[in-house]
């Protein structure tokens, strides 16, 4: 049983059931069977299709907010902005599908010899609840349009998300079964995942699953994209802009309650405005507001489950006496809910739990560098590798630092984001592979040389 619980008052929304192993393998041989007839359709007739659901998407933008809200604690203003994204995500690639995957003709001792791009299959994409719309779109999107068909196996927070999305494909007029919604529980991905109709796996999440996905789906040669954790450094050095810089890494570190993979989590200042720009920060972190998600003027809404609201108490807790100084939060209310208040640790070093750790919230991490050289060194003393920004006046330098830095994109003077244009994903402990732009639509085909006599 999937149980889809509301954060801001830890009462249970619903309770949805989950398939048994037989019930799994027949809802993946539905869209095994609807691969041949998909993948025989012409770029511009699956992208009519991708068009058709971005319609959709916005038709029902109010309601998949509203469930997002509540199944999840998203700010309604955030809601909403996300469908369109997902919205454009699927229109992107209507439109550019055809040129990321044209055959390529390179020289050899043939008459002709290029390189095509047709569909791996039927793929497994197993999804987190964070951005549950447009988490899901990054993976639909491109896949479909490459001819591939997909199975959604979403978060068991987000099973009304779930459910929601496979239903906009539906309402849209869409092909049966080219996305089929998987509600099981955690412990049955390894069954969908050895299914041998699943052709690959897109895997957004933890480190810690991320491993085991990894492990099984390498045991059964089958290829994976996987997108896990981030702790991503944000160096504003002394020569940036401060108050553009302070409003941009406020914003990466406090959106979606601070529970992004991209935000901005480690703030790494050079020494010499170190004091002046915590200021600013606080003063910015200071006006955000916490409450219902469903109101329009909340800022952070909750937490998306108390163990998670737990472990970054716990996170904070051990750093402040390791020796950080909280300038603003860094206590749990006795409020319903999994709220957890905006909260500033400065003076965080490198031994510290807050630093070593990715905290997932609304708590904002400030480090102190000597130096250019020494911010460097910081940024890149993490396990992960997803994002990273750099702030300066100086182009030359900051171009230097963004090739220094073990990320798998560095946002310099703005905000790391992803952008269905551009690939996004990460290097070390942030997984391996590429979402969106023309990298993520070529990882789930077949590269496939063709030799002419």
């Amino acid at each position: 049983m999937l149980i889809a619980t509301n954060p801001s008052s830890g009462k249970i929304i619903a309770e949805y059931p989950t398939l048994n192993n037989t019930e799994l393998h027949e809802r993946i041989g539905d869209a095994f069977r609807a691969a041949d007839q998909w993948q025989a359709r012409s770029y511009e007739e699956r992208g009519q299709v991708l068009r058709a659901v971005a319609a959709e998407l916005r038709k029902q933008k109010d309601h998949l907010a509203k469930l997002m809200a509540m199944e999840m604690g998203k700010p309604i203003k955030e809601g909403g902005p996300e469908v369109e994204k997902a919205a454009g995500c699927a229109e992107y690639y209507a439109e550019h599908a055809a040129e990321h995957l044209s055959p390529q003709t390179l020289p050899s001792d043939a008459s002709i010899s290029y390189v095509c791009h047709p569909p791996l299959g039927t793929l497994l994409g197993i999804l987190p609840w964070n951005a549950p719309l447009w988490l899901a779109f990054r993976y639909l999107a491109p896949a479909l349009m490459a001819g591939n068909t997909c199975v959604m196996k979403h978060d068991p927070n987000v099973p009304a998300c779930a459910i929601a999305i496979a239903k906009v494909f539906a309402d849209a007029g869409a092909p049966a079964n080219i996305v089929v919604n998987l509600p099981i529980d955690n412990e049955a991905i390894e069954t969908a995942i050895r299914d041998p109709r699943i052709a690959a796996v897109s895997f957004t999440g933890s480190g810690n699953a991320g491993r085991i996905v990894a492990a099984v789906a390498g045991s059964e040669i089958k290829p994976t994209v996987l997108e896990l954790g981030g702790s991503d450094p944000c160096i504003v050095l002394a020569d940036a802009d401060l108050e553009t810089a302070a409003d941009t890494a406020t914003l990466s570190r406090m959106i979606n309650a601070g529970q992004s993979c991209i935000a901005a989590k480690r703030i790494i200042v050079e020494d010499a405005v170190y004091d002046v720009f915590v200021e600013k920060l606080q003063s910015r972190m200071a006006k955000f507001t916490s409450g219902d998600p469903l109101l329009t003027d909340t800022d952070v809404g909750p937490i998306a489950r108390e163990d998670l609201r737990q472990n970054l108490h716990r996170q904070v807790t051990e750093s402040i006496n390791a020796g950080a100084k909280c300038l603003l939060g860094g206590e749990l209310s006795d409020a319903p809910g999994f709220f957890y208040p905006p909260t500033l640790l400065i003076d965080v070093t490198e031994n510290m739990c807050a630093f070593k750790e990715e905290t997932f919230g609304p708590v904002m991490v400030v480090i102190r560098a000597a130096d250019v050289e020494e911010a460097v060194q910081l940024a890149n003393e993490t396990p992960y590798g997803l994002g990273a920004a750099v702030w300066t006046a100086n182009a030359e330098l900051a171009t230097s630092i963004a090739n220094r830095l073990e990320a798998g994109q560095v946002a310099i003077n703005g905000i790391v984001k992803t952008d269905s244009r551009l690939p996004s994903g990460g290097v070390k402990a942030s997984g391996y592979g590429r979402e969106l732009g023309p990298h993520g639509i070529r990882e789930f085909v077949n590269t496939k040389q063709i030799w002419v006599k």
